[in-house]
């Protein structure tokens, strides 16, 4: 179905046929696959959002918002305090998108952080539990996957970032949902959204790529709250002229494939890819390959030159990323990560680690080169890294699927593992089990335990250790004035 025509047929108002669809489904609609799928993706970005949040452009960030003084009603994760929903909502999405370690959808965008970190923020303030969390999120994420599957754009065409424009739609969502909004008042929070749609791709690589996500939670989250005090919009903002379909694709747009909203849910069918590295993923498949071939070269000294074979991804092609977080988008410097360390983690991508010797001396020997045969599509790709010796031999790899990959089985044992990783990096052994725990049996927490959940998330290791101080302080203080002297 073809911008230019938007209404298909027998439909007259996609937007508001969109909104109804998406208003009559509640937590009892959700089959079990649906539901467990959704908890995945839920633990996995509120874990990589808890590792996030020791960056810092996640820091700055929350010192930005903690600085309002804004009524204390959601919490922001790792931080230890709280303020409105939709600035918790910005700050933990830049915390859960800094990394560029959560899922990716299919077509690819980051859907996750725009959508959880609303539904928490939301859940907490208004008393939701956590069947309330786990239907906001599916509906979040099956709206972002169907106006990207609806738009269907090749790898590269759009001129913005992907979440940037996406991801606001799926949080309007997520926010409808938890503030019950009728199939009206959805509509009008999509209209909205829509105006607050933006995200420029030159960013990348900058500590602005993580605030797209942070955005784009706040807007929708604002959207439906505006809605719900009675702010009005464009009522069908989907197909108006100069609307969020002509404006943003206008190459065409399928509304059909819109509107088989849920059948299935496409976090499901065809799913989301888990990372196992926390970078661009893409990339993913040349650290793949790095690391199968890195038995072969033993010592790096004994590379002479490497070439990877990719498809046409340009913004991929980063020979000498500015510093660390660059080169989570650059296949030179990932594949050289990889054959340098046998893995490719958080510390992978410091400053320290980018411009340290070993690093600068391989990246001068990494070449990209683009094969057009190759799909650029991350779902039929495949990247080969081909090493040629100082004595002239030569051993090559291919990776067609990496770790965790679309429609492959998830192994439980290594994405538990990513989880206690990432949760570990602000949260001591305990609070660690005790928030997987929970997470794991979302869907039953009350809203009273979804108020704990956010305790265990609000404070890091070092400010439960400062904590836990000072409650031992007072209670060695005696009863009529100052504690005794310890000798």
């Amino acid at each position: 179905m073809n911008s230019t025509n938007p209404s298909p047929a027998g439909i007259t108002e996609p937007t508001a046929e969109i909104a109804a669809r998406v208003c009559r489904i509640g937590y009892a609609d959700l089959d079990r696959a649906t539901v467990a799928a959704v908890k995945r993706l839920i633990a996995d970005g509120v874990a990589v959002a808890m590792a996030g949040s020791g960056e810092e452009a996640p820091a700055i960030a929350a010192g930005y918002v903690r600085e309002m003084a804004a009524a204390p009603l959601s919490t922001v994760w790792g931080f230890g305090f709280r303020t409105t929903p939709a600035q918790a909502a910005y700050a933990n999405a830049v915390s859960m998108h800094v990394l560029d370690f959560e899922p990716m959808s299919n077509p690819p965008t980051h859907a996750v952080s725009p959508t959880v970190p609303v539904a928490f923020a939301l859940a907490e303030a208004r008393n939701a539990g956590g069947r309330e969390i786990v239907a906001a999120c599916a509906k979040g994420f099956e709206m972002q996957g169907r106006v990207l599957l609806a738009a269907n754009p090749a790898r590269g065409s759009l001129p913005f970032h992907t979440p940037g424009v996406i991801g606001v739609m799926g949080s309007a969502i997520a926010a409808a949902h938890l503030l019950r909004l009728d199939a009206g008042r959805t509509a009008n929070a999509l209209g909205i959204a829509a105006s607050r749609c933006g995200g420029l791709p030159a960013n990348t690589g900058s500590m602005v790529k993580c605030t797209h996500c942070g955005n784009v939670a706040a807007a929708g989250l604002e959207a439906a709250m505006l809605t719900a005090r009675g702010f009005t919009a464009h009522p069908g903002i989907f197909e108006a002229p100069h609307g969020y379909v002509s404006t943003f694709f206008p190459a065409g747009f399928d509304y059909d494939k819109l509107l088989e909203f849920g059948r299935p849910y496409r976090c499901v069918d065809p799913g989301m890819a888990i990372k196992f590295f926390p970078s661009k993923y893409p990339t993913h498949f040349a650290i793949a390959a790095a690391l199968d071939a890195r038995p072969a070269v033993g010592d790096p000294a004994r590379i002479r030159s490497v070439r990877i074979v990719t498809p046409e991804i340009l913004d991929a092609n980063r020979p000498q990323p500015r510093g660390g977080l660059e080169g989570k988008f650059s296949f030179q410097y990932t594949a050289a990560a990889a054959l340098l360390d046998g893995g490719v983690g958080f510390r992978s991508f410091t400053d320290e680690r980018r411009f340290r010797t070993d690093m600068a001396a391989l990246l001068e020997k990494i070449s990209v080169v683009y094969d057009k045969s190759i799909l650029q599509d991350t779902r039929r790709m495949q990247v080969t890294v081909e090493i040629t010796f100082n004595d002239g031999t030569q051993h090559s790899s291919t990776c067609r699927k990496p770790p965790g990959t679309w429609g492959e089985p998830i192994d439980e044992a290594q994405h538990r593992a990513k989880l206690r990783d990432c949760l570990g990096v602000r949260l001591d052994a305990a609070r660690t089990g005790r928030a997987l725990e929970m997470l794991e049996c979302l869907e039953q927490l009350s809203a009273a335990q979804v108020r704990e959940l956010m305790a265990l998330l609000s404070k890091s290791k070092v400010e439960s250790r400062k904590s836990k101080g000072r409650e031992q302080g007072a209670r060695r203080k005696p009863k009529g004035g100052k504690a005794k002297r310890r000798v």
